[in-house]
């Protein structure tokens, strides 16, 4: 049996996204999604990734991502493509704004993280994956 193609899942769920002002089932029933436009860092072209969020509690024009992968030994496309850039644009719910992109790092970065694996226990299992290998990066999303 052939691994699902990431891309047809990719379509599905951005596809659901905007049918449904930004909410989805399945395995993201009722988690916070965005869907990240970033541009490729060598081809030019422009990518949509959805992803999870946590919002920030003390500002609302923030917003944290996280660079999982599932627990993958690398990082994905879309977090190298977004430090490459600085900037993108995300859809979350039925509004598309430009923001500003800022890994965080240290404690900062713990305490973030920690929250999000509280909230969202498979990301404390891709940190289990990850021990050892790579930290999985943490992105803030500013407004700008």
């Amino acid at each position: 049996m052939n691994a699902p193609d990431p891309n047809d899942w990719n379509a599905k769920t951005i596809a659901e996204f905007r049918a449904n002002e930004g909410r989805v089932g399945g395995q993201f029933e009722g988690a916070p999604l965005i869907l990240l436009h970033h541009t490729g860092r060598k081809s030019g072209r422009e990518f949509v990734s959805p992803m999870m969020y946590l919002p920030d509690d003390s500002d609302p024009d923030r917003i944290f991502v996280f660079a999982s992968k599932a627990g993958a030994p690398s990082n994905p496309d879309w977090y190298r493509n977004l430090i490459a850039a600085g900037t993108a644009t995300v859809e979350r719910g039925t509004e598309t704004y430009t923001v500003v992109a800022e890994e965080i790092t240290g404690d900062e970065r713990d305490s973030v993280y920690t929250e999000q694996a509280d909230r969202y226990p498979g990301f404390a299992g891709y940190a289990t994956k990850t021990e050892g290998v790579r930290v999985i990066p943490v992105v803030a999303l500013t407004r700008a």
